[in-house]
């Protein structure tokens, strides 16, 4: 158990309110996926209905809400469904984190539609700054992307697009690096030859020289890459 002077509530609403009193820094460290103890996290082994007054909920309610009484089995259900208050320093901490893991996204998958070019990523940040951006510090990074981008566009012009290319591998690489490609890029069709493979892909375009050079680190510099259309 932990200090109740530290602790913080995880709250969850389902069919009433269940919280309970966790470490903050350990509360987060298993909501990043940190293996570790239910007890090790919770400052007081109860469920309460609201933790500050001391109330707690029949065991009824927690029968009805969890199908167990188990306070061990709720409390991990409250810590990765329900809301974590966060410290001060610790939502800021996440908030930076999660304003760098959008902004990279963007730079890659971005362009600007006049040059065809990435921004850098400390563009990205520059214009979430000045579009007064707000990030959820749980929601995934990539899942909070397109609204980031309606925040942005009328501060830096940005539009995400994807572009074709066909690639030639020598039958030399081709097996290693058809698989490898396949983790940073979509194949949309291929075709195996006596002299290699031969496939189409599609990738974001801000992602292009990126992807060229991982392509001829697979290869040594022996593949054939050719631009065909941007989606």
């Amino acid at each position: 158990m932990v200090s109740l002077d530290k602790a913080v509530i995880a709250r969850l609403h389902r069919g009433g309110t269940f919280e309970i009193l966790v470490d903050p820094d350990r509360a987060l460290d298993y909501r990043k996926g940190k293996p570790m103890g239910i007890d090790n996290i919770l400052a007081v082994r109860e469920i309460f209905s609201d933790a500050r007054a001391g109330d707690r909920p029949p065991a009824a309610d927690l029968q009805k809400a969890f199908a167990t009484t188990d306070v061990g089995r709720i409390a991990e259900v409250i810590l990765a469904q329900g809301e974590l208050q966060l410290t001060t320093e610790q939502r800021r901490a996440l908030l930076e984190e999660k304003r760098k893991q959008v902004a990279t996204i963007i730079s890659k998958q971005g362009v600007d539609p006049k040059t065809r070019l990435p921004h850098p990523p400390q563009r990205i940040l520059n214009a979430m700054e000045q579009a007064r951006v707000n990030l959820d510090p749980f929601k995934p990074a990539d899942q909070q992307v397109e609204e980031v981008l309606k925040k942005i566009e009328a501060v830096i012009p940005i539009s995400l697009e994807r572009v074709e290319v066909a690639v030639k591998v020598p039958m030399e690489y081709a097996g290693r690096a058809a698989s490898a490609i396949r983790l940073f890029a979509q194949v949309k069709a291929e075709e195996w030859k006596g002299d290699g493979w031969y496939a189409l892909l599609e990738i974001p375009a801000g992602m292009q020289g990126e992807i060229y050079g991982k392509i001829n680190d697979l290869t040594h510099g022996t593949a054939e890459t050719k631009l065909l259309t941007k989606k």
